[in-house]
């Protein structure tokens, strides 16, 4: 049987802040009031590049450009293609349509995190991305 595939995007500030959205607090949902990276499930026919521009669209109201790919994960439940994209915009602004809030966090204070504060075991990604740190090679 096929794994489920999934997408996410790490937008990362100009302070190298990466953006959480923390996620409802509602039966029945996995990761209840846990904090996500933004992203959702390819559907049939849809490019994993396809799926994080309309999920950015869907919950954010966000048109990417071209998200970069940072790494695909073989995990236990699902293949994760995890893109990321430089983001200086005021999170203020943006219309959540999933999600109770977003924020702006740091490497430090992801890693002082619990893993079960993360969604989806997004923790380890998120601090394999800032070890690999592909924003400063794509510094001009």
């Amino acid at each position: 049987m096929d794994k489920i595939r999934g997408t996410s995007v790490i937008f990362i500030n100009s302070e190298n802040k990466a953006l959480l959205l923390l996620r409802d607090d509602k039966k029945g949902i996995p990761f209840p009031n846990c904090w996500d990276i933004p992203g959702g499930r390819v559907e049939d026919g849809e490019s994993p590049e396809e799926t994080i521009k309309r999920e950015m669209l869907e919950e954010l109201e966000m048109e990417l450009g071209n998200p970069a790919l940072f790494r695909v994960y073989d995990l236990h439940d699902r293949m994760e293609h995890t893109f990321w994209q430089r983001a200086d915009f005021d999170i203020s602004k943006i219309p959540l349509h999933e999600g109770q809030c977003l924020r702006w966090f740091t490497k430090e204070e992801i890693n002082r995190m619990a893993d079960d504060e993360i969604a989806f075991g997004f923790k380890s990604i998120l601090l394999d991305f800032f070890q690999h740190i592909p924003f400063e090679k794509d510094s001009k």
